[in-house]
């Protein structure tokens, strides 16, 4: 913007600079999708976050590894679409609205389905408006004119429209199936939504008798109250043990039941004693045995978990009641011999934590292996999608085959209820997108779909399908990338693949980045129960959005877990304050300099030259690697260059021309601090977007808003390697004198003696031309540059490339101590040769690198030999 007298404040405060500064992007429609047709679409969908509650740190990195690629692209002249909306996260909004019920008394079966909708429906609206607000917190730069929700109107179409197209495939079905049961909630869950914990439990050993009287059978059992389902002894065919059995029964304990002993290729002959009880209606294996066998399916248990009729004795008790009963008719009986300590995984439920039951069930069911098989051919063609890392498309493959039929039937109000109607009279049914013309017949089905199953249509479905002339469906679909966890690879990102081809005959994006998850310090999962977990709000309030974006994208690689830690965060606070009090210096010596009078065409210093070619180098690598999602590296150039290039080394450098009397020098330094500090801080803007609109805004440029402004580019004509090469000299002597100082306690406000011989010429020429700046920052009293220098006999030294540098320091040296400084110098160097000499000597490195690679190694190796010379060298001056 056009500068008056433009400075920023004198302290960096975060809250400050990011209050408001949201609203001014959104009401300036900065984040919009234009359908700019001049320019190349890039689209994104967000991951919608259940309007379940706050967001929390995962969510947090999600997001803002989504808002560096979108922002970067839209500065790179995309016209980008980042779509915003929230899932309605059936199971877990219904157990919210349940619990919030029962505090007023109620339940919503007193309410009924239509009223109770409509308390979920203010749920909706209330904890929606929280997750706005921690976006706006965030700095999210998503197109709110488009923001989507799984149940709103056009997303329901979709729904209905895929179900019934399925339907009428033969691809959706009705019927019998164990599936995950929580008796508490009373609805079957998704495999996701069961979580797993170590539980103490136990073997419990028994004896079958055979029904002809000749003996027993063993088995064991973790769950015995199942016993009282058995339809089946299973043996494996080729064990030796059973082989005379097979075909002959047993009688079931305590029911009588006679039951069959069958041959099985699934039991594991090695494991207990190699015979397995067989209950068709609590066990996804037993249920796929027992249809091999032709076996009853005898279901004991009612839905919240007591038992029922067919338990006998027992119904109406507790499951868990019932298995310490049963075991004690077991040990009267003499059937229950040995009771084992035994360790085992028990999945709980994730939003109830009550024991999950497999469970028979008749529920709605899609037939898996032709849309897996679709989804895995993708993978072999060119329009694959890509995984990055690409190590993840192993076991998404994995999943897709070796998927079981899916679940899609929920015994919940809150969701998109089946459309499906059975006829009151004949039982017919209806599967249809609208409800039969005799309504008064038929009565809908009561379940609801499985959320994931609209979430899986999300990338298409937002975008106005199945209306496939949709202006946006035609022009931001397929979308370029999808930004997730590796924990939902097989329960989100398949499905939307294989609904996408299977309804848009295309993949859904051309990428998926994967990350991990953020754990604690200690590299444990963030949990209520460890009370571990960290609201990113908090984190935000204490350091800043920009500080938590920054730490969150450039703290790991591509698929690796995160760990949070607070002084990382802070570390991060410190950078930013760096870049602050940085921009106001530079600010504050412009002299109101206007966007038109920047001049780059003057003469320029060696710093000058130095830190343009370092900016196109930055830039160069930053644009690499974002386009390559290497957020860490990416950050870590952009670290690299602001707090040790031009904050520690330019900004120090420019204070020469801008305290001096040359104007011309003065206004050149100017044009260049604001170029710079200009493209540095459009790199930085999809990171840190708050800081940088701020000092953006204070410095002389063109715009309206840094999120608009253009991606800086490579400039060939301020690239200069040779300036770089002085430049790195300049500041390895520095850096030296500096250091000498530091081991002799010697301040830099006293005047010392330096001497500096060169190898040639040509490398004295170039710093006696550079000589300001070695008078500036190593404050000799003498200084002296030259070819024939000579070494005096008592003098700290140090060897930088094309150069040695001596400090006569008489009287403030211990002449051993600076033979063992510099024999620690040497063996730095020794062991810097022994590295890039066996580098060099693996053929491999040196066959199958790039040759400049290569090179640079050669190029070090001599480097690195010189230097270990004229250390040794200094080593025996010394010591004679």
């Amino acid at each position: 913007m056009e500068q008056n007298e433009v400075s920023l404040p004198t302290k960096y405060d975060p809250n400050a600079i990011e209050q408001g500064r949201y609203q001014k992007w959104v009401e300036g429609k900065f984040f919009e999708a234009k359908n700019d047709k001049s320019k190349e679409p890039f689209t994104v969908v967000i991951p919608p976050p259940n309007v379940t509650g706050k967001l929390h740190l995962g969510h947090a990195w999600d997001t803002t590894l989504q808002d560096i690629i979108t922002r970067t692209k839209r500065m790179q002249g995309y016209d980008v679409l980042w779509l915003p909306g929230m899932d309605h996260a059936g199971i877990a909004t219904q157990a919210k609205v349940d619990a919030k019920l029962r505090e007023q008394g109620v339940s919503r079966h007193d309410l009924g389905r239509e009223k109770f909708l409509e308390k979920s429906w203010e749920w909706k609206d209330e904890y929606a408006s929280f997750i706005h607000k921690q976006w706006e917190k965030l700095g999210l730069g998503v197109d709110y004119s488009r923001e989507r929700f799984t149940l709103d109107n056009g997303l329901s179409e979709a729904v209905k429209e895929v179900f019934v197209n399925l339907y009428e495939k033969g691809l959706i079905y009705r019927g019998e199936y164990i599936i995950n049961w929580d008796p508490a909630t009373k609805t079957a869950l998704s495999d996701i939504e069961v979580e797993y914990e170590d539980v103490q439990g136990h073997f419990y050993h028994m004896k079958y008798p055979l029904k002809d009287g000749s003996g027993h059978i063993e088995i064991a059992t973790t769950r015995p109250e199942t016993m009282l389902g058995d339809t089946a002894v299973a043996v494996h065919p080729e064990d030796e043990r059973y082989k005379d059995l097979i075909g002959k029964t047993v009688v079931l304990p305590i029911v009588g039941r006679e039951i069959e002993i069958v041959a099985d290729d699934y039991v594991d002959m090695e494991f207990g004693s190699g015979a397995v009880k067989i209950t068709p209606a609590h066990d996804p294996n037993d249920f796929e045995i027992g249809n091999r066998h032709n076996k009853e399916r005898v279901l004991i248990m009612n839905e919240d978990g007591s038992m029922n009729e067919n338990a006998g004795k027992y119904q109406g008790m507790d499951r868990f009641e019932c298995r310490k009963q049963l075991v004690r008719d077991l040990q009267e009986e003499g059937i229950l011999f040995k009771i084992e300590e035994h360790l085992h995984s028990v999945g709980h439920s994730e939003r109830s934590g009550a024991v999950v039951e497999p469970y028979l069930s008749t529920q709605w069911f899609v037939k898996m292996q032709p849309l897996a098989d679709e989804a895995i051919a993708l993978q072999n063609g060119d329009d694959k999608v890509q995984f990055v890392p690409d190590r993840f498309e192993k076991p998404y493959l994995h999943w897709m085959e070796n998927t079981r039929d899916w679940c899609i039937s929920r015994q919940l109000w809150w969701g998109h209820r089946i459309p499906a109607w059975y006829h009151k009279e004949t039982g017919e049914l209806h599967v249809g997108k609208e409800e039969p013309t005799d309504i008064e017949n038929w009565y809908q089905d009561e379940d609801v779909l499985d959320t994931w199953f609209s979430s899986a249509l999300w990338p298409f479905s937002t975008m106005g399908w199945p209306d496939e002339n949709a202006e946006d469906y035609k022009r931001y679909f397929p979308t370029d990338v999808l930004v997730t966890g590796y924990d939902i690879i097989g329960f989100w990102v398949s499905r939307m693949i294989f609904q996408s081809l299977e309804f848009t005959g295309r993949r859904p994006f051309k990428d998926v980045l994967i990350h991990g998850l953020v754990r604690d310090a200690e590299g444990r999962k963030m949990s209520k129960s460890l009370g571990n977990g960290v609201d990113p709000m908090d984190v935000i309030d204490k350091y800043g959005a920009d500080s938590l974006r920054y730490f969150l994208s450039t703290g790991s690689t591509p698929g690796q877990d995160l760990r949070f830690q607070w002084e990382k965060v802070e570390a991060t606070w410190n950078f930013a304050n760096k870049i602050w009090n940085a921009s106001r210096f530079a600010l504050m010596n412009m002299d109101n300099l206007q966007y038109d009078e920047i001049d780059l065409t003057g003469e320029k210093s060696i710093a000058d030259q130095w830190i343009l070619t370092r900016l196109n180098e930055t830039i160069d690598h930053v644009t690499k690697n974002i386009d390559k999602y290497e957020f860490g590296e990416a950050g870590r150039h952009l670290y690299n260059f602001i707090w040790d290039d031009f904050c520690d080394w330019y900004i120090e450098m420019a204070k020469l021309p801008l305290y001096g009397e040359d104007e011309a020098k003065k206004k050149t330094t100017r044009s260049i601090l604001a170029y710079v500090l200009d493209n540095t801080m459009r790199m930085l803007h999809p990171f840190m977007p708050f800081i940088t609109e701020e000092i953006w805004q204070a410095l002389p440029t063109k715009g309206e808003s840094i999120t608009t402004a253009s991606w800086p580019q490579v400039r060939d004509d301020f690239h200069n390697e040779q300036a770089s090469e002085e430049m790195k000299r300049l500041v390895s002597i520095i850096r030296s004198v500096r250091n000498i100082r530091a081991e002799v306690d010697t301040p830099m406000s006293k005047e010392i003696q330096l001497m500096i011989k060169t190898s040639d010429e040509t490398v004295a020429a170039e710093l006696e031309k550079n000589r300001n700046y070695l008078d500036r920052f190593c404050n000799p009293s003498e200084l002296t540059i030259g070819k024939d220098v000579q070494a005096p006999e008592k003098a700290m030294s140090a060897v930088v490339t094309g150069a040695e540098l001596y400090l006569p320091l008489e009287g403030l040296i211990d002449i051993e101590e600076e033979i063992a400084r510099l024999q620690n110098e040497w063996e730095k160097w020794n062991k810097e040769v022994e590295r890039v000499q066996k580098k060099l000597s693996n053929e491999k490195f040196v066959d199958k690198a790039p040759e400049h690679i290569v090179q640079e190694e050669r190029d070090k190796e001599k480097d690195y030999l010189d230097k270990r010379e004229k250390v040794e060298a200094r080593i025996q001056e010394m010591k004679s």
